[in-house]
């Protein structure tokens, strides 16, 4: 497959059809301002993570100190690989984020393994991830008395939560970030009831301040358990990039792209750390590590009799994530199967809704699949493993046009030291876990990506494309009332 040159999107004015009202011209609304934007980011990285993660963080690095540095350094690498994505989306000003930031740059083979793990594992996962844990707090109230939850409501409450977002997101795409907004708003007020909770714990003198004067006791020295630390902690801040999926829908994107940044990833930043800190003025580093759902233990002791409001605040808060994970992974979805490395259905867009339904669809099968079983602490550092080898590729992208294409036009750009350090990251966050703390979720991902190999050279390199698929396609378009789309006017 030929690589095509960059492309650069010009004004913001974008039709829906091209005049005449052909099916060849649907495309994708711009109908995201700057604060649906920071809602999108918002929305998307604060999930279940803030109100799971913080006792994974806690086991691995050993004390509370090195656990709060470690959220810091995490909202601190999101906000520079931010910066470098910005750069990225000026260059590459297309849907797709990372997929189409490496297609551009390395070309087909590297674009295609990173849409294959993508698709098949890393979106439907980190969807299905997100709504097992909101499921659990929803079913919970109604077993109190038992040990354990049953499977079968839980698995169905999170089948129900992903077919409800297949048909807002099918419907509306502003619908769905409607739906982002009062979701986001949700989720902040709830992190600041924590924040002004632990503060009246702290002002009345009550709580374990000792913890904060002996932070950094019983810190681990191993390398591995640090890497996996920031597994844990930055799964809450997945997310970070999610405006870049969605380029071709931003309104004004070059400046509303920075904006938003700047605006969501140190607000979150800051909320988690004060988060965290309320929880360990609440709960001891005992009561933290023995507790599989950190914010309903501080709910018990701070909130009494209000405590049903955790378990609230974290399912509007895990189903928001999913919307917006479900919103910006399918836009990777639909930009890859207008490229090619995926079925030609899945770049369709509805004729009446404007939605890229059938990539929607596709999505919200594999998640279907893969919420039948999985272990939420493997599935969050498998995540974050596959993450951060796109990341650091990613990241490798930008150093290379910086020498390669340094005469291309760039309306933002970040010093080079960033990038570098963000490379530098990714790196140690990809091997260091691998060598220090090697775990069988690694191996099958390795060979998920020998497997890659195979599918791009069979169905992309030599075309092996059956003639049942092509007829399938045409069915499914009639049936699904989905037409292909165009790119935006240049």
């Amino acid at each position: 497959m030929e690589r095509r040159s960059k492309e650069r999107v010009g004004g913001e004015g974008v039709a829906e059809q091209e005049p005449g009202g052909g099916t060849q011209g649907l495309r994708l609304r711009r109908e995201i301002g700057l604060w649906s934007a920071v809602s999108l980011i918002t929305g998307s990285m604060i999930g279940s993570g803030i109100f799971m993660s913080p006792q994974r963080v806690l086991v691995y690095v050993g004390s509370p100190g090195a656990s709060l540095l470690v959220w810091a350094a995490c909202g601190f690498l999101a906000t520079l690989g931010a910066l470098c994505y910005a750069e990225l989306s000026a260059l590459v000003p297309e849907s797709g984020g990372d997929y189409a930031y490496i297609l551009r740059t390395f070309g087909s083979l590297p674009a295609f393994l990173v849409i294959y793990t993508f698709v098949l594992v890393g979106r439907p996962a980190a969807i299905a991830a997100l709504s097992l844990s909101f499921a659990e707090y929803a079913v919970a109230p109604f077993y109190l008395g038992c040990s354990s939850l049953p499977q079968v409501a839980v698995k169905g409450v999170a089948v129900t939560g992903i077919l409800l977002l297949l048909i807002v997101n099918c419907w509306s795409s502003r619908l769905a970030t409607m739906l982002m907004n009062v979701c986001t708003v949700a989720k902040v007020l709830s992190l600041l009831l924590i924040v002004v909770g632990g503060a009246a714990v702290l002002a009345q003198g009550l709580g374990h301040k000792e913890v904060l004067l002996h932070a950094f006791h019983n810190t681990t020295q191993q390398a591995g358990r640090f890497g996996l630390a920031f597994y844990q902690g930055l799964w809450s801040f997945d997310g970070w990039n999610s405006l870049n999926y969605v380029m071709e829908e931003l309104r004004n994107p070059h400046k509303n792209l920075v904006w938003a940044l700047m605006i969501a990833i140190p607000m979150v930043t800051c909320l988690y750390i004060l988060v965290n800190i309320s929880y360990l003025l609440v709960l001891s580093p005992s009561e933290i590590l023995s507790s599989d759902a950190v914010a309903v233990s501080w709910g018990k002791q701070v909130l009494g009799a209000w405590g049903w409001l955790v378990p609230v605040a974290v399912v509007l808060s895990g189903f928001g994530s999913a919307n917006g994970a479900f919103f910006s992974g399918s836009r990777i979805c639909y930009v890859a199967g207008r490229e090619g490395h995926m079925p030609s259905l899945l770049s369709m867009v509805h004729a009446h809704h404007l939605t890229p339904a059938p990539a929607l669809m596709f999505t919200t099968a594999v998640a279907l699949i893969l919420i039948i079983q999985g272990s939420f602490s493997a599935i969050v550092n498998l995540l974050s493993l596959i993450a951060w080898i796109i990341y650091g590729t990613t990241i490798s992208c930008l150093l290379y046009l910086r020498v390669k294409e340094k005469h291309l036009p760039r309306s933002y750009k970040v010093p080079t030291f960033i990038p570098v350090i963000m490379l530098l990251a990714s790196i140690f966050l990809v091997l260091v876990p691998i060598i220090d703390h090697p775990q069988m979720e690694f191996f099958y991902l390795f060979l998920f990506l020998l497997s890659g190999f195979l599918a791009y050279f069979l169905f992309i390199y030599f075309q092996c494309q059956p003639k049942c698929l092509q007829m399938a396609t045409l069915h499914l378009q009639l049936l699904l009332e989905v037409a292909p789309t165009t790119r935006h006017a240049h």
